[in-house]
């Protein structure tokens, strides 16, 4: 695991990202809420290597910066090949090692429903890793690790939104920490992500959840399992 800004530490919250920038684009702003009274971290897959704007080295020095916007404790990179994430062996192990390594409490990863191999594959990927983390026989060094919690976040497909954080008082956080990634967000569109108009967009959908929950911006979230809350809450 490549350590790209802060520290390796015991995190309550980790958003795996297959490439750098999609953990700011699903759920930049829950992070950043987050970050302001945990530790929080951010663990992209890959280098997106493959992406047609911009360079590894060029987007790990852009995912750092966003760090230090985001105010996270940690982040880093496994370097599994870009284009090719998908639960093999080698890739689980490697990810159940870092799980062990940074211990999360939360875990938020790429929803299943996605037009990015990438990301389908990184859903698979991070559920056969968080299993195999907590395996006693696993051949993975340290004390097996169970995440207590895991939310997919939404990527580039319509999603039923289970959970959904306010983040009307990071908006203008998150958008700095998107706009970190300079070689992807600046210069000729792409693709719908890869695009100047990706803060109109994501702005919008921020928007969109926040009607729902009565606040200006949230973020959605889905959860595989029910969710159980304290009635006082509400």
């Amino acid at each position: 695991m490549q350590h790209v800004y802060g520290t390796v530490q015991p995190l309550f919250a980790l958003c795996i990202a297959p490439h750098p920038d999609d953990a700011e684009i699903g759920a930049g702003g829950t992070l950043i809420r987050l970050a302001q009274s945990k530790k929080v971290g951010i663990l992209e897959l890959s280098r997106g290597e493959m992406g047609t704007l911009g360079t590894p080295e060029g987007r790990l020095e852009e995912a750092c910066n966003a760090a230090s916007i985001m105010g996270l404790a940690f982040r880093g990179n496994l370097g599994l090949p870009d284009g090719f994430l998908k639960p093999e062996r080698e890739q689980v192990l490697k990810l159940a090692q870092a799980l062990r390594d940074l211990r999360p409490e939360l875990l938020f990863i790429p929803h299943h429903l996605d037009r990015h191999p990438d990301h389908t594959g990184s859903y698979q990927l991070c559920k056969d890793a968080v299993h195999v983390a907590g395996l006693k026989k696993a051949e993975l060094q340290g004390d097996p690790h169970r995440v207590r919690k895991v939310l997919l976040y939404q990527g580039n497909f319509p999603i039923e939104a289970d959970v959904l954080f306010d983040i009307s008082g990071v908006q203008d956080l998150w958008e700095q920490a998107i706009m970190a990634h300079t070689s992807q967000f600046t210069g000729p569109q792409i693709s719908e992500t890869v695009s100047p108009e990706v803060i109109d967009r994501r702005r919008a959908r921020n928007m969109y959840w926040g009607t729902f929950a009565g606040v200006k911006y949230a973020e959605a979230f889905t959860s595989e399992v029910p969710l159980l809350l304290d009635p006082l809450d509400f």
